[in-house]
């Protein structure tokens, strides 16, 4: 069994991908709902609304799926950043799974990546939204 820092079975230190992914898109969540209270446009409203109701759900398949392989997520970190525009932001997003997804010690099980699938597959779709629609 492959060992992750994130795991209570995990014995190495140093940066984990699995955890920053999971809490970057935890806090996407509450930003999504920010955001979307924020704005004065009813499109990018109803845009976030649908994206910050949909990605907690993602991320709580990836997590339980992921621990059900790997063991427990325990180190969870407090840091947290408020988000200042919606493209910029779901930018952000986007390019941040991208990135986690790939480096070495994230996960490659094809359940797991179908998960992280549905999860840009969500940020495109909003990005979209928010850039197109009014």
């Amino acid at each position: 069994m492959k060992k992750y820092t994130a795991s209570i079975e995990a014995q190495h230190t140093g940066a984990d991908p699995v955890m920053a992914f999971v809490m970057c898109l935890l806090h996407s969540v509450t930003n999504g709902h920010i955001l979307h209270l924020s704005t004065t446009s009813y499109s990018v409203h109803k845009a976030l609304e649908i994206f910050y109701t949909e990605v907690g759900d993602h991320v709580d398949d990836f997590v339980e799926a992921f621990q059900g392989k790997y063991g427990l997520l325990t180190k969870y970190k407090a840091d947290y950043t408020l988000p200042e525009a919606p493209i910029e932001y779901l930018t952000y997003l986007k390019d941040e799974v991208a990135t986690l997804r790939k480096t070495q010690g994230f996960p490659q099980d094809s359940e797991l990546q179908n998960i992280t699938d549905e999860i840009a597959q969500l940020i495109d779709s909003t990005l979209y939204k928010l850039r197109f629609l009014e």
